[in-house]
């Protein structure tokens, strides 16, 4: 199964957030017929490590190493995150291109979970990307599909965006599946 764990903001976050991206360039070019491939509001998360393909006999691990990284956060007297969206980015160029808006507040609290979730995961001798973390939300995936400076214009869009702030209450391990339309379903989760 693949897997990868997360903060999901609240609904409220994602609320204010989707008026904004509906006026993006990227969404009339959708709305034409144009494959941008939006990200579906309903699944908009924070993904602090993906694990990928993990064998079913090693959820009970999995879900173990997470546990003991959000138990060992809430008892180092670490606050809860406060975060906001605001900001825009863009990774890749051409046909790996994704848009993401940037997360603002305590994002140095985020790094410190994610450090012990790793922590965790490679005590467990557990797959996971040991890319660096770089907090964000995939908001769209345009590729080459359209004009560069169109999704250019759109980063600059949101780069204006600052949404309300929130706490990150939970850490979730997520399953994917992969597909043209993409499921993602809760597995497991703690409090933080």
């Amino acid at each position: 199964m693949r897997l990868f764990v997360a903060v999901y903001p609240p609904a409220e976050a994602v609320a204010h957030l989707v008026a904004p991206l509906a006026r993006l360039r990227l969404s009339a070019a959708a709305a034409t017929g144009t494959n941008v491939r939006l990200a579906d509001p309903t699944h908009l998360h924070l993904t602090l490590a993906f694990l990928g393909a993990v064998e079913a006999v090693r959820l009970v691990e999995v879900e173990s190493a997470l546990g003991l990284a959000a138990e060992e956060f809430r008892d180092s007297r670490h606050a809860l995150p406060r975060l906001s969206l605001g900001g825009g980015g863009l990774f890749g160029q051409g046909r790996p291109s994704v848009l993401w808006v940037d997360l603002r507040g305590d994002v140095e609290e985020l790094h410190v979970l994610a450090g012990l979730i790793r922590a965790r995961l490679r005590r467990a001798r557990l797959p996971y990307d040991d890319r660096p973390l770089r907090p964000h939300l995939t908001v769209a995936r345009p590729g080459d599909r359209v004009d560069a400076a169109d999704v250019e214009a759109d980063r600059a869009t949101l780069d204006d965006y600052q949404g309300p702030e929130w706490p990150a209450t939970e850490l979730l391990l997520v399953r994917s599946h992969l597909g043209p339309e993409p499921r993602y379903e809760r597995v497991a989760a703690w409090p933080l």
